[in-house]
């Protein structure tokens, strides 16, 4: 056996040979999970506002008649408002935690709402926060 042929271990070429393909897998991977963040924050606000927080609603609705007056807004699913009407069957909290969407806005909620057939308007403003093409609501499909 000779002294080369015992040594153990890579040699730069077979290094920069392995550094190069995870580039370029990392290089094919990068730009289709791009755009997929946005998409899944999208999602989450789809599901709070069509899901998570219509439940909610729902539920103080069942106990107490109507739904949380806008001055009351979604803090009345946390808990009880003590702003008229002050509802006398509350069995809250009907949410854990102080809704807000996956942009770190709070949700805007308005009763009685203006987009028929829902009693009220639930809204995310999207990732501009501010009203626009990118929102996303209880009264829309898109």
């Amino acid at each position: 056996m000779s002294n080369l042929s015992s040594r153990r271990g890579f040699t730069l070429i077979e290094l920069m040979l392995v550094v190069v393909i995870i580039g370029a897998l990392v290089a094919m991977a990068v730009p289709r999970l791009a755009g997929r963040t946005e998409s899944a924050r999208r999602g989450i606000a789809e599901a709070d506002i069509k899901g998570n927080i219509s439940l909610a609603l729902r539920l103080y609705e069942v106990d107490n008649g109507r739904y949380p007056t806008s001055d009351q807004g979604l803090k009345a699913l946390l808990q009880q408002p003590t702003s008229p009407p002050i509802p006398k069957s509350w069995k809250g909290p009907y949410l854990e935690q102080d809704p807000t969407d996956p942009w770190q806005q709070a949700y805007v909620y308005k009763f009685p709402g203006s987009h028929p057939p829902r009693d009220y308007d639930l809204s995310s403003l999207g990732p501009d926060g501010v009203e626009s093409e990118d929102d996303v609501t209880n009264w829309s499909s898109k």
